[in-house]
């Protein structure tokens, strides 16, 4: 062994520690790890940073820009508010919601499709009265298994893909990881919608979907021509209300409230709807119902502006206090609407734009994002920290979905790299307002681009340095005589367990090289050892550290560290039995 072997084994297994222990930031691990290595010249300097530059990063950046996006124009919403029943019994609901998240995983990032389907799945507990415990790990773990069926649908397989392209002259393609990757997704939602469920222990989890909200908005919606509650009783839209967890209040008809509820008077077209709810369940039904939040419709257009709602409080002394929209001439001026208003619980007839604003109140402020913040500070209120809600621009749903299918299929049939074809449909996507300026900013997750940049170089350096040529030395040496599809088992379960301590971005870099070498020294195909490897680094059911999308329900879904491997250990080994022979099946050694 080398002094630069030593080195290079000895410096990664501090970063390894370093990521196990995670009281630092794994970003700045990673690149503290990177100087290091070029202050002890394991790495050239003057490519020390190629890494941030790598293909690999930059699809993994650009496919967190387009999931965005398509969140943005409600086609993942589109998809969801189908599938979403408290009707169902528990392993069909787990079912039916595990195969839509395992598919939205495998055309956009995994962590997207979580988060948008993980509120459909609380809501849904909540008003079945069930644990929300009971599906929210199901949920997790499906929209992992999904994001292997395609090359975007997860990190590791773009970085597997990339790894194949400068080791053997020719990436993965997008769908190469379909056939194996849907194996393992329908063996996995079977086992977790069956069997797995009921493998979660309930004692002390949350009974069901936290209800604390900040409180209720009485906001005011317009039925636009065209509109398919038109010609409806106000009294058929409840259900449809009481599904997105919102009441109407009443009916707003040539400026005037009608006496009442309303609720047997048949909508017209103008007409305004006076809904109470949340901030984000009335902007839901709004879309629902086909309806256009008052002020929003000066704002239309397939190229109109991405739209921002944010909650502020009134502070004594605010320009707004004693003081009403139409006063201030709210949407002339500043181009926002007064959507909504919050006052303690109480109940007010007067139109929102009319109504007189008090200290303590809490407003709903609606704009183009550019003006809604600078609006707020004009009219002296407060916005409340995270209380920001992007709105949904429904109309685009079809042209967000056109114009991502167009990138993929340009990609698929070679006309250009995947990279350019997912930059050209972010262009589109911000040319016509469907992301902000800011929300490509914010849509990436940068901690994991400055991992993998900075891990790019120091795999390359222990793969030059021979280091991983050691390693794979020693597997073979350890599994002595066993036949390769051993060896392949045997290389998976240990970068699967890695997987579920590490980054798995982390993994797949470190252990794509070592595969490579040991299917050198078995002198078989490396194809099939890459392939296990993006399924087994992906593979992370043990721990709530393994993935992000573990980490984010753990706090929702009231799950202990050590609740996940009691469904995770059996998933893993039923994704090693099936995965290993269809492995070996499409891609033979």
């Amino acid at each position: 062994m080398t002094g630069e072997q030593v080195f290079l084994f000895l410096l990664l297994a501090v970063v390894f520690a370093m990521l196990v222990w995670g009281r630092v930031r794994y970003d700045l691990v990673a690149f503290a790890a990177l100087v290091i290595a070029v202050a002890g010249g394991a790495v050239d300097p003057h490519h020390a940073f190629d890494g941030f530059g790598h293909e690999a990063v930059i699809i993994i950046g650009l496919v967190l820009i387009v999931s965005r996006a398509m969140l943005n124009s409600g086609a993942v919403e589109l998809i969801a508010q189908f599938v979403v029943s408290p009707d169902r019994k528990l392993p069909v609901h787990i079912g039916v919601m595990s195969v839509v998240g395992a598919a939205l995983s495998a055309i956009i990032n995994n962590v997207a499709a979580l988060v948008i389907l993980m509120t459909l799945d609380m809501e849904t507990a909540k008003k079945a009265k069930r644990a929300v415990s009971l599906s929210l790990m199901p949920l997790s773990f499906a929209t992992i298994l999904g994001g292997m069926i395609t090359l975007i649908g997860t990190p590791p397989n773009i970085v597997i893909a990339q790894f194949r392209e400068r080791a053997l002259g020719e990436p993965f393609s997008m769908f190469d990881f379909s056939p194996v990757g849907l194996v393992c997704a329908t063996a996995g939602i079977l086992f977790v919608a069956l069997v797995g469920w009921r493998l979660i222990p309930q004692d002390g989890k949350k009974a069901t979907a936290d209800e604390g909200d900040a409180g209720l908005f009485v906001a005011e919606a317009k039925v636009p021509e065209g509109s398919k509650s038109i010609g409806k009783q106000v009294s058929e839209l409840y259900e449809l209300a009481e599904e997105h967890d919102v009441a109407i209040v009443g009916l707003v008809r040539r400026g005037k409230r009608l006496s009442g509820l309303a609720s047997g008077e048949e909508i017209r077209k103008n007409d305004f709807l006076v809904l109470e709810g949340n901030p984000k369940a009335i902007e839901t039904f709004i879309g629902a119902a086909a309806l256009l939040a008052a002020g929003a419709e000066n704002h239309g257009g397939l190229t109109g502006r991405s739209m921002t709602m944010i909650e502020a409080i009134v502070p004594d002394g605010a320009r707004m206090a004693g003081r009403t929209a139409l006063d201030l001439r709210l949407l002339y001026r500043r181009g926002v609407a007064l959507l909504g208003v919050s006052r303690q619980g109480r109940k007010f007839r007067e139109r929102v734009r009319k109504l007189t604003i008090k200290p303590g109140d809490m407003v709903l402020l609606l704009g183009p994002e550019s003006r809604v913040h600078n609006a707020a500070e004009w009219l002296g209120v407060l916005p409340i920290a995270d209380k920001s809600h992007t709105v949904i621009q429904r109309r685009k749903a079809l042209f967000a979905i056109l114009t991502f299918a167009l990138a993929v299929g340009i990609s698929v049939v070679g006309l250009l790299p995947l990279a350019i074809a997912l930059a050209g449909a972010v262009c589109v996507y911000a040319g016509f307002n469907l992301i902000s300026p800011r929300e490509v900013y914010e849509s990436v997750e940068w901690p994991v681009l400055v991992l993998l940049a900075c891990l790019i170089p120091l795999g390359l350096a222990l793969e030059e340095s021979g280091g991983t040529a050691l390693i794979a030395d020693l597997i073979v040496s350890w599994t002595g005589n066993l036949p390769p599809w051993a060896i392949l088992m045997a290389v998976m379960i240990v970068t699967m367990t890695l997987s579920d301590f590490l980054n798995n971005v982390a993994t797949a870099l470190i252990a794509a090289p070592i595969a490579m070498e040991v299917a050198g020294r078995l002198d078989v195909s490396p194809d099939p050892f890459l392939m296990g490897v993006a399924v087994a680094a992906s593979c992370a059911f043990l721990t709530p550290i393994g993935h992000k999308n573990n980490t984010i329900i753990m706090g929702p879904g009231g799950y202990r560290f050590g609740d996940y491997w009691r469904m995770g250990l059996p998933l893993e080994i039923i994704i090693i039995a099936v995965s290993v022979p269809t492995i070996l099946f499409v891609w033979p050694l």
